[in-house]
């Protein structure tokens, strides 16, 4: 069972999102907002990167998508030389001199890239036009008070510089893609990536079409289609298939389906790096088609228990797990990774793995867990060898009683330093940053749960989303470089992701009432 949200709710008027990414060097520096964490922000996405010109050509098209009758009132520019920004991440908001702008351009929006430019676009519609950007299902794009063309409201002074506290916004949860994304198409994806630029998300999870890539690699290991049919589960229950909860539910999935969604993966990722994000990849967890305990007798898989699928019944539960420690692990992992980049190019550093989400180890010996958790980063590292592991908290919190400082402290070094970033999965309820010594020394980023199984309801603690974020950057030793929003289901309480997301740029607590 999941545990209910608390229900507090305090009006307050709708705030912005905003964060760029950085990779880590030493935590201290990183949560201090040092030059060399800013500096290791050119490592975190991979050599597929867009220019510059091709940034600010990405906002003037989602400037049209938005606004096609403004789309000549804003000029954008990357700050890539540092003039603006230096080395942290930032927007600039300002005037365009007279007679300096293109084709009427009235405001000029300067930024890190284009997910600052599309930010700046947010804050200054919402502060100066009183305009309100949301989900379709939670009142859309409200742009009636935006003033036409040649009247839009000047911005006093020399313009308005809001910098990024903090480098990374991480954005969705590993269920959100079967809770709420399952059947998007490219029109809904392009709309929702729009939105992401404008709340200032630079590291989003990019997860669709992952089953056309296991088809390939699973097939390389004698793996046939009729194994996979009972392998993958359908498209609504694909979040649990993927996390070895169950199997087969739902299924089987059609190659036109397989085929489909890695087209549309790919539609994905291309845009979020136009707009200069990096998306975070899948990597293996360790989750296997039952045909490999036949196929590889002498490898180390063990079959897990039921996860409250139907009855127990074997055919939908029970999935077998491949231990990192055998060999064979670091093999398909290492393949998973390298077909990945085969389809779309080097497009991040980043992997989530989550190997044992609601899935407790078979033994609470750190040794064995240290062994487990270097065997998973060496399979990434294998296949990427600047790979950057990305993991959900939520096991610390969920099975707390397992996870001990001894066992915690196992996983979390298992890793160099700064090749791990840990998601303080349910830090908006309870933070496990203040139960660990700053996951110790682990750099993590804040990030706010608060939708349990996409339910639609009107709550939210707003008091601790205003000062959460500001308390851990600051608290003694913070290893916290980011903020995050890890909700399972999307399109609801838009005051709650309004303040979240603007919680990425505030330095200072927010006075909510």
């Amino acid at each position: 069972m999941r545990p209910s949200p608390p229900r507090r709710l305090s009006l307050a008027a709708p705030f912005l999102i905003l964060l760029l990414l950085t990779l880590l060097s030493p935590p201290r520096a990183a949560a201090a907002g040092g030059s060399s964490a800013w500096v290791a922000l050119r490592g975190a996405a991979g050599s597929r990167k867009a220019s510059p010109a091709e940034q600010e050509g990405a906002a003037a098209g989602l400037l049209r998508r938005l606004l096609p009758f403004h789309s000549g009132s804003f000029s954008f520019q990357i700050d890539s030389k540092g003039g603006v920004c230096g080395q942290s991440s930032c927007f600039r908001i300002s005037n365009v001199v007279d007679g300096s702008g293109k084709g009427g351009a009235e405001i000029l929006i300067q930024g890190t890239t284009a997910v600052e430019l599309a930010s700046g676009l947010h804050w200054y519609l919402k502060y100066w036009c009183g305009a309100h950007i949301s989900w379709d299902k939670t009142g859309g794009a409200q742009l009636a008070s935006i003033p036409s063309p040649g009247s839009l409201p000047r911005v006093q002074g020399k313009g308005v510089k809001i910098e990024r506290p903090v480098p990374w916004n991480y954005y969705q949860n590993v269920v959100t893609s079967s809770y709420s994304f399952v059947w998007w198409d490219w029109k809904r994806w392009e709309k929702e990536i729009d939105w992401m630029a404008l709340q200032g998300i630079n590291l989003p999870l990019a997860f669709t079409g992952q089953e056309s890539i296991w088809q390939k690699v699973f097939k390389s290991f004698n793996v046939t289609d009729r194994d996979l049919d009972d392998f993958f589960g359908g498209p609504a229950f694909l979040a649990w298939a993927r996390m070895g909860n169950l199997h087969g539910w739902g299924g089987p999935l059609s190659q036109n389906w397989l085929d489909q969604q890695l087209a549309l993966q790919k539609k994905i990722l291309s845009r979020m790096i136009e707009l200069g994000m990096v998306p975070v990849l899948p990597s293996f967890s360790g989750n296997v088609p039952a045909i490999f305990a036949k196929l590889f007798p002498s490898a180390n898989i063990t079959r897990l228990g039921d996860w409250n699928t139907v009855d127990a019944n074997p055919k939908w539960c029970c999935t077998y797990l491949l231990d990192p420690s055998d060999s064979l692990f670091i093999d398909v992992g290492q393949a998973f990774i390298r077909q990945q980049i085969k389809e779309y190019g080097d497009v991040t550093n980043i992997y989530n793995c989550d190997t044992f989400n609601e899935n407790t180890p078979p033994t609470d010996e750190p040794a064995y867990i240290s062994s487990l958790g270097s065997a998973i980063y060496e399979a990434m590292s294998r296949g990427n060898k600047n790979a950057v592991w990305l993991m959900q908290g939520w096991l610390f919190y969920s099975d707390a009683a397992f996870w001990k400082e001894p066992q915690m402290k196992a996983l979390l070094h298992s890793v160099p330093i700064g090749k791990m970033i840990v998601l303080d999965l349910f830090a908006d309820v309870k933070p496990i940053w203040k139960v660990s010594s700053q996951f110790y020394g682990v750099p993590y980023i804040w990030c706010m749960l608060h939708n349990f199984g996409g339910n639609i309801e009107m709550y939210g603690i707003l008091d601790s989303i205003s000062s959460g974020p500001i308390d851990a950057r600051t608290s003694y030793n913070s290893t916290m470089i980011g903020v995050g929003m890890c909700m399972e289901g999307i399109e609801h309480n838009p005051v709650v992701y309004e303040l979240m997301s603007e919680m990425a740029f505030h330095n200072k607590k927010v006075e909510v009432e």
